[in-house]
């Protein structure tokens, strides 16, 4: 037995009824456009960590740090 009580066999008769349902060429489009999304959002994943990893980088640094400011009075005319 395979998955969930679902023979081999069994399994080969559904994609063979899925691939003629639809035909290859929307399969392969449904399939690259998944890859496409799904690498799309480890890149997203991917550049939110390295911003969160900037961000505590920045705050890590600014933590021992203290800024001197003056203040001046600027003339109107």
């Amino acid at each position: 037995m395979g998955i969930g009580g679902i023979g081999i066999w069994q399994l080969m008769i559904i994609l063979l009824i899925v691939v003629m349902l639809f035909g290859t060429k929307k399969l392969r489009n449904l399939g690259s456009d998944l890859g496409g999304a799904m690498k799309g959002f480890k890149t997203a994943m991917k550049d939110d960590n390295e911003e969160k990893d900037e961000i505590t980088e920045q705050s890590e640094m600014a933590d021992g740090e203290t800024i001197d400011s003056t203040a001046e009075k600027v003339d109107e005319k």
